[in-house]
């Protein structure tokens, strides 16, 4: 047969023998584009090209949507696809609104079966299986009771879902059946999407606003259980908490500075006595004009400063000679109110830095004991939760914080960060220069193997924390001094002995993990015998082999004077 004829303004196409194309009307024909050479469609199964003599390069088949399931709030719908268009089809205009259109587009698909959920609680159930892509045992009965039979490995039946997921285990359960969603068609995408605007009409036994009612109280269901409060691991709240801190050191310190220099200007040689920022805004509530101080607050004023006297005096005695100018009353009632303000704020924010120590007793205490309570909630709140942050190899926790050096050097080509948030710790910051990098390591470890048992511990405790501060300690011992550090065996084993004799709970499978250790060895041992069974007895075949030549040697020498003897007779 002759090449196909793909022309401008003609309202058909002509295609070799074996290629079949599905069209809806001659109207989605006459509007079906057709630019240069190619005809291009989502919904064929191959991409069919044409080249400049108009041969077709592939064959051309089209998918065929047979049923449609949809998942709706209150219960499983099964369709039957009785109309369809072609992907090219689709996305014209006429068909879309066909698609909006109720007494068209119930000409298009016939409710084969409509299985509602029994309550609330059994529709929960179903959408967390689908999220999850598990096929439920009601979703099961479904298909299996609507659903022709199909065996096979060529599937004769196409049924469309919303959710790959879904789909995918849908697959796994009927291997007869062919599955397309709304990602791989447009087809199923159009038709769910039209379902879904006349549900209420073409589900029997529902009225107006129900579904749209049963959705929103499922949404909200779904929408509780996954942000849901949990005791235990709430390390969302150490996250905020670690921020609000941040953001308060920024705020009271920029608060504390303008206090300092506006009060300065008035008695300046008060800085000389309250270097610390909270000192100094009591005594400036206290003392207000310099020029009214006398010696009636000296108990005021040493109450602030530890009960020091002298201290006080001295403050009163730098008053009466202070070289700062006079301030108006307006003036003095705007720095009180500043310096309350300021109080106020440091006092909040020590709160959160306590409310935030309690939290980590109670999410992370191995690692709060490890590194401290502001390092370890960096890292939780820069890992985006505990369980990823368990999750991420030691190596990563190591320059976690220092992604943008990370980059950079890879970029150049030049020396990796050997340490990120961990470089506030203790241990590395008492480190010498040239052994940073061994105890980040080190700590790095350390801290991975602490997360992971604060995720995974039933009850919440600091033994394992402060025995791998304790290694930590030793090995930067063992960098100044050489002096060996315990192994890491060893303490764990008698972590969990000391735990084991307080009666908490601990899981046995860690305390078997020094006999998994021996096991190997004794598997080494038994490996090294057979090796040496098997050496031994390749030395006595060869020792036999070299006996063997001898004696064959000795017995041809015998034949061969045997057999001179008898020639020197016969002469």
């Amino acid at each position: 047969m002759g090449p196909a004829i793909c022309p401008r303004d003609s309202s058909h196409i002509t295609v070799p023998t074996g290629c079949k194309i599905q069209l809806l009307d001659a109207k989605i024909l006459e509007k079906t584009p057709t630019r240069g050479n190619q005809l291009q469609s989502p919904r064929l199964s191959s991409t069919s090209v044409f080249q400049s003599n108009g041969v077709a390069r592939e064959e051309i088949t089209m998918a065929h949507v047979d049923y449609v399931l949809f998942e709706a709030a209150l219960g499983y719908a099964l369709f039957n696809v009785v109309h369809q268009a072609d992907a090219v089809g689709a996305k014209l205009k006429e068909v879309q609104t066909a698609v909006n259109e109720l007494p068209k587009f119930s000409k298009m698909v016939n409710l084969v079966n409509f299985t509602p959920f029994s309550g609330h609680v059994e529709a929960l159930e179903n959408v967390n299986l689908i999220s999850e892509g598990i096929v439920s045992d009601q979703l099961k009965s479904v298909l299996e009771l609507n659903l022709p039979q199909t065996s096979g490995k060529k599937s004769k039946i196409t049924l469309g879902v919303a959710e790959k997921n879904l789909g995918s285990a849908i697959k796994a359960q009927f291997p007869g059946l062919s599955i397309e969603t709304i990602e791989t068609s447009v087809v199923v995408a159009e038709l769910i999407r039209g379902i879904r605007l006349h549900a209420e009409k073409l589900l029997k036994g529902l009225q107006t606003g129900d579904l749209s009612k049963a959705s929103l109280g499922l949404a909200h269901a779904y929408s509780r259980a996954k942000v849901k409060f949990n005791v235990t691991r709430n390390d969302n709240h150490i996250i905020q908490a670690i921020a609000t801190v941040d953001f308060q050191d920024k705020g009271v310190n920029g608060f504390f500075m303008r206090l300092r220099e506006w009060y300065g200007s008035h008695f300046p040689e008060l800085q000389r006595f309250a270097s610390d920022n909270y000192t100094y805004a009591q005594l400036v509530g206290v003392i207000g004009n310099k020029k009214t101080l006398t010696d009636e607050k000296l108990h005021d004023i040493a109450a602030i400063l530890s009960e020091d006297g002298e201290k006080a005096q001295a403050i009163i005695d730098a008053a009466k000679v202070s070289m700062g100018y006079d301030l108006a009353s307006s003036d003095f009632e705007i720095i009180d109110q500043l310096s309350r303000l300021v109080i106020k704020q440091a006092d909040n924010r020590r709160n959160t830095s306590t409310y935030l120590d309690e939290k980590l007793d109670q999410v992370a205490p191995n690692l709060k004991a490890l590194l401290g309570s502001s390092v370890a909630a960096r890292l939780i709140s820069h890992a985006g939760s505990l369980t990823s942050l368990a999750k991420l190899p030691s190596s990563t926790l190591q320059i976690l914080g220092a992604e943008k050096a990370l980059f950079r050097a890879l970029k150049t080509k030049g020396n990796t960060p050997k340490f990120g948030l961990l470089f506030h710790a203790g241990a590395i910051a008492k480190a010498s220069k040239q052994n940073k990098g061994r105890m980040s390591r080190c700590v790095a470890n350390k801290a991975s193997m602490a997360s992971r048992i604060d995720v995974f511990s039933a009850e919440p405790s600091t033994r394992f924390g402060d025995a791998f501060k304790k290694q930590v300690d030793e090995r930067l011992e063992f960098y100044a001094t050489g002096k060996r550090p315990t192994k890491n065996s060893d303490v764990i084993k008698s972590v969990m002995e000391s735990l084991g004799d307080a009666g908490e709970t601990f899981d046995e499978d860690m305390v078997d993990a020094p006999d998994a250790a021996a096991s190997k060895k004794e598997k080494k041992d038994k490996k090294k015998d057979k090796k040496d069974k098997k050496e031994k007895k390749e030395k006595k075949r060869k020792h036999e082999e070299d006996e063997d030549v001898p004696m064959t040697n000795a017995a041809d020498g015998e034949k061969k004077k045997k057999k001179k003897s008898k020639g020197s007779k016969d002469e």
